[in-house]
């Protein structure tokens, strides 16, 4: 099929014929990367997990000397430097498959548990099968707003929404909870069309995990403290917060600032590889940043990358992106790039303007759309729009 999409230069078509072409040279480049993989990422992977587990020991050694301001601070931040790299750069990419191929236990997609509440298993069907299968496709992927968020004109208005942006905040220090949370499918169980019957299996084992966390981070640790139980228990906290803010952002920034794109399940049905790569080109978004900014998001701010091949080690990400962009600006499609400033920006701007009635500002916006994209398409095309203009930031 011919895919129809906006871009800052007005409509874009792309025939089946260019759609291919561009699914093919994606292929090739993934086959390259797969068959040069070897020991500079399994040194690259072991040197992350030795950082990790020396950023955890000075972390929890530091809050013996907690009663000292500048020693708290600085376990704090190791702590917090080991949750992010442990889920971001190690757990959520291990947990993807990317270093099964080194036959390593420890390293196994299906073996590995990370340092947060939400059992691996649940994540992996959330995010590795429902979210990276139908991305931002509306019906199929609950990453557009998890349940509670309004993140795009295509969901429904209704006056709950006001609350967008304390809903999101929530969602932002709670963050670990609500990925927990994800799978159960809370908003369906509230409307009646899931049974708690149906998520039994899914409790019992976020009990297991989140209370084997709980009981890690808000007992045992504090306890060896012995007097300083409130202030190691503090710091934990606070380890936990850091690291939430961190992964949210991060996520939100790969997701939804201005320019992502959403998809309808009809304009989806019987897609080719090809149109899959599309979709997760236009869907995805990335943050410019430093090796060591790269490093702390887990190579998601090579979330357009990381969407088009979310097997391949991560540490591979920045050297195929100048290929990926080259490929982009070959075909016309937009490569949705900014700085953490920029991205995050958007993103809170879309959290607030969608927090509001529709009427107020979509009339304005309408205005922006090219006459071609306002019309029924032709029979046989694709639209992958932005479901609103980009100029109003929305």
């Amino acid at each position: 099929m011919t895919i129809l999409t906006e871009t800052k230069d007005g409509p874009l078509v792309l025939s089946p014929d260019q759609v291919e072409e561009l699914g093919k040279a994606l292929d090739e480049l993934r086959e390259r990367v797969v068959a040069d993989l070897g020991e500079r990422d399994r040194e690259y992977i072991y040197s992350i997990i030795k950082a990790q587990r020396g950023f955890e020991i000075a972390g929890r050694g530091l809050m013996y000397l907690g009663f000292l301001p500048p020693v708290w601070l600085a376990a704090v931040a190791a702590l917090s430097v080991s949750k992010i790299l442990d889920n971001m750069e190690i757990g959520h990419n291990v947990m993807h498959g990317q270093y099964d191929w080194m036959r390593e236990p420890d390293l196994n997609s299906r073996e590995f548990e990370w340092d947060t509440v939400c059992p691996a298993d649940q994540w992996k069907h959330s995010h590795n099968y429902l979210h990276h299968t139908f991305t931002n496709i509306h019906g199929m992927d609950r990453d557009i707003g998890y349940g509670i968020l309004r993140m795009d004109q295509a969901q429904e208005w209704n006056i709950a929404r006001l609350g967008n942006p304390v809903y999101a905040f929530a969602l932002m220090m709670l963050f670990e909870w609500g990925v927990m949370a994800h799978d159960l499918e809370v908003e369906n169980i509230v409307r009646g069309n899931r049974s708690w019957d149906q998520v039994k299996s899914l409790l019992k084992g976020q009990w297991r995990k989140a209370g084997r966390q709980v009981l890690k981070d808000y007992v045992v640790f504090p306890a060896l403290s012995g007097p300083l139980f409130l202030s190691t228990l503090a710091g934990n906290v606070t380890a936990n917060l850091v690291r939430n803010v961190w992964a949210y952002s991060i996520i939100f920034c790969g997701h939804f600032p201005s320019g992502v794109q959403t998809f309808t399940e009809d304009e989806t049905a019987e897609e080719t590889r090809g149109e899959w790569y599309v979709r997760q080109m236009l869907g995805s978004a990335n943050i410019t940043g430093s090796r060591l900014f790269h490093i702390m998001s887990g190579n998601l701010s090579h979330q357009i990358e990381h969407h088009l091949f979310p097997d391949l080690p991560a540490n591979r990400y920045p050297e195929i992106a100048g290929e990926v962009r080259d490929l982009c600006e070959k075909y016309g499609l937009p490569y949705n790039t900014g700085s953490f400033g920029k991205q995050i920006g958007s993103v809170w701007s879309k959290i607030f303007k969608l927090a509001l009635p529709p009427a107020l500002f979509e009339s304005r916006i309408a205005e922006f759309l090219p006459a071609a994209l306002r019309m029924d398409p032709s029979p046989g095309v694709i639209v992958m729009r932005q479901r609103k203009a980009t100029e109003v930031g929305v």
